[in-house]
């Protein structure tokens, strides 16, 4: 099969979206299928990227052919490359979707692509209705699913969204898979080594981009409960401000925090992601609102136990009192989560029971369920 995915990859960053994209490349490559990848030569305009880059600085991802064509901002480029992709007559196209800004952009492509009636559009849904909800968002996103043949989403909760806003799409639900492409597991020693971390410090890791939805200061709040710091637990704090640092750096201030955080606050290369979640006796996750999260599946990959709130598609991922602990998205209960992490010495039981659990999000599961739905239909 001739298979084109549509969406961020090198030499964007993309966070996790283009380290699955590649990795989904590759995953179907290894199958036999010719994959190519269309990304974006301007993905966002400068006014709407909070982060320092847009582009990565590591070499480039071997074995796959990845094109630099699309402009999100630039309506003559959308029907250009709409135009190559419905001459190439590819078997499948797949389609990132994740913010309603892509709606008119990825939705003119898609009608494009259509004229051609051979070539099968599936969306891979990783929001429907966004974290940060904007006027008009439902009227780009109605836009971009009209020129979708069927949808994949990662989290029951965007599945939902997906059915109010179109009940006839064709959709299946299933679960995010591992991110294995981040390197080998280091023993807690060598992590700690390379990041200056005390080996008999208690650390727990905030790890990715920092947005207001995910709920930092919410941990840095816990962090200065009396029971987290009568266990002088550590912050190592992992990832890129993606907005105004001054509130969280107050509140580091305000609580005498300063001594309590490893603050890595510039964007994590991928060759270095392994040695955060090595050094790490848990990773948190306190989001007011989620959909899936790619931090739980590299938690995964790591053998790593995790304490994330009740919100979105978390609690699938993550079986409470099993693999981690799911509490609600307030100071109070994630402190209680921390506690309870280390009062009930609970990081052995948990990284034994990951083995097991993490077996199911494999990236062939994913890779049928999505095939599956252009046999369908």
């Amino acid at each position: 099969m001739r298979i084109v995915i549509l969406g961020s990859a090198y030499p964007l960053r993309g966070g996790g979206i283009a380290s699955f994209n590649e990795r989904l490349a590759t995953h179907f490559q290894e199958l036999g299928h010719e994959v190519d990848i269309y990304s974006f030569t301007l993905q966002y305009p400068n006014f709407l990227f909070p982060g320092k880059s847009q582009y990565s600085d590591e070499p480039a991802p071997a074995g796959l052919n990845i094109q630099t064509k699309v402009n999100s901002i630039n309506p003559l480029n959308w029907f250009k490359v709409g135009r190559e992709l419905r001459r190439a007559k590819y078997d499948l196209l797949i389609v990132r979707f994740w913010m309603p800004f892509f709606g008119p952009c990825l939705g003119t492509i898609q009608r494009q692509v259509r004229k051609n009636k051979y070539t099968k559009i599936v969306c891979i849904a990783d929001n429907i209705i966004p974290h940060e909800q904007r006027f008009g968002d439902k009227s780009l996103i109605r836009y971009f699913l009209k020129s979708v043949d069927a949808c994949v989403t990662m989290s029951k909760s965007v599945l939902a969204d997906l059915k109010t806003l179109s009940p006839q799409m064709p959709a299946v639900y299933t679960p995010h898979p591992l991110y294995d492409n981040y390197g080998l597991h280091l023993s807690k020693l060598d992590a700690r080594k390379l990041l200056h971390i005390d080996q008999q410090d208690k650390v727990i890791l905030f790890f990715g981009f920092i947005r207001q939805y995910k709920g930092l200061d919410m941990l840095l709040e816990a962090l200065a409960d009396a029971r987290v710091r009568d266990l002088n637990i550590k912050l190592l704090l992992a990832g890129e401000f993606y907005g105004d640092p001054a509130p969280y750096l107050a509140l580091i201030k305000k609580h005498h925090l300063e001594k309590s955080i490893y603050m890595h606050t510039d964007f994590i290369p991928n060759q270095e992601v392994g040695r955060y979640f090595s050094a790490a006796d848990c990773v948190v996750l306190p989001y007011r609102s989620a959909t899936q999260s790619g931090i739980t599946q590299v938690a995964y990959h790591f053998d790593l136990p995790m304490i994330v709130s009740n919100v979105g598609g978390l609690p699938e991922l993550v079986q409470d009192g099993s693999v981690g602990y799911v509490v609600e998205p307030n100071v109070n209960s994630i402190a209680e989560g921390i506690v309870s992490f280390y009062r009930h010495d609970k990081e052995a039981q948990f990284r034994t029971n990951i083995i097991d659990e993490k077996k199911k999000y494999s990236w062939d599961t994913f890779g049928k369920e999505l095939l599956k739905l252009i046999e369908i239909h």
